[in-house]
């Protein structure tokens, strides 16, 4: 079988390096833009650079120079943007609207998985500002790649587990609480958590399946649904240590967005939709479009095994 060349924007970010690691890994041909903006990032260039070292092939390219980023596309049946969040603010959508742009010219494209990986921006459109402006971005890049006809999958990851297992869900750090717990309401509101390296390599998967042309896949195995009690019960068993726990009321977690800095009043509004409104779980999600029932023989990580790393 033939390999599917890949093209991955964002190959050095947090979940990008991930996926370029799966896209090697499950045997395909992996390039990677590499950014003449790089500049004197020398983590970066020698984060590419061991790629490259893997058998990932660079390919140089602008956001600011559209030419470059549509010979780079045409290099390659399948794109995938893994740009960090940060980039879905102000000015910076414009950066998924120009890899929109070359993919819609170099006409080639089998399948494009723009930047998602977090929660369902098309179910989230009743967000609190202002971190409803991720979702409203998010949309709009979708409603390009639509309107434009570009194959598409999109993929929901629901919580990284690096930034909500390893610290119960506490905002303020990410390893465990020694002692004191916050849980937000009852602490019985289920949501999704998952290891990064199997949402790589869940997304790899999904790019050349049939299956998964044109849907929204839903990363959610049933073993990785737990409330938030359950996670610090998961602790507790693990260190066989009881923590003090504290419950904070709707209300009271939603006062400190008053007069809180920006990216603390994104945070807050963000848990507050998956603790309090359990925005990743209140939903049904079909067989067909759920990636561990799609990929059965993905092994993928359980929390409590998860949990042991921070022992």
């Amino acid at each position: 079988m033939a390999k599917t060349k890949v093209l991955i924007v964002g190959g050095t970010g947090y979940i990008g390096k991930r996926i370029v690691k799966a896209c090697l890994a499950q045997g395909h041909e992996t390039y990677i833009l590499m950014r003449r903006e790089i500049g004197l990032d020398i983590d970066k260039l020698q984060m590419l650079l061991s790629f490259k070292m893997e058998g990932a092939r660079l390919v140089e390219g602008s956001f600011s120079d559209h030419e470059s980023l549509v010979e780079a596309v045409k290099l390659v049946d399948v794109v995938i943007s893994t740009m960090s969040g940060v980039h879905f603010r102000s000015h910076n959508i414009l950066l998924q609207l120009k890899l929109v742009e070359a993919i819609k010219e170099a006409g080639n494209v089998k399948r494009f998985l723009p930047s998602e990986f977090g929660m369902d921006p098309a179910k989230m459109g009743h967000a609190l500002e202002p971190g409803r402006v991720t979702f409203d971005e998010k949309m709009i890049v979708r409603k390009a790649i639509e309107e434009a006809q570009i194959p598409y999958t999109y993929v929901i990851a629901n919580c990284f587990a690096g930034y909500f297992v390893g610290n119960l869900s506490q905002m303020t750090g990410l390893l465990p609480p020694k002692e004191d717990v916050f849980l937000y309401g009852d602490g019985n509101v289920k949501a999704c958590f998952m290891d990064e390296e199997d949402v790589a390599t869940y997304t790899i998967k999904t790019i050349d399946d049939p299956r998964t042309l044109n849907k929204t896949i839903n990363i959610r195995p049933s073993e990785n649904i737990l409330s938030q009690r359950e996670l610090v019960e998961t602790w507790e068993k693990l260190t066989g240590k009881e923590l003090n726990k504290h419950t904070i009321s709707a209300k009271d977690f939603l006062a400190p967005m008053k007069d809180g800095e920006y990216a603390h009043q994104v945070g807050i509004g963000h848990f507050y939709h998956i603790y309090y409104e359990g925005c990743l779980t209140n939903f049904e999600v079909p067989d067909d479009e759920e990636a561990s029932k799609l990929y059965p023989e993905v092994e993928y990580t359980r929390m409590n095994d998860y949990l042991k790393r921070y022992l």
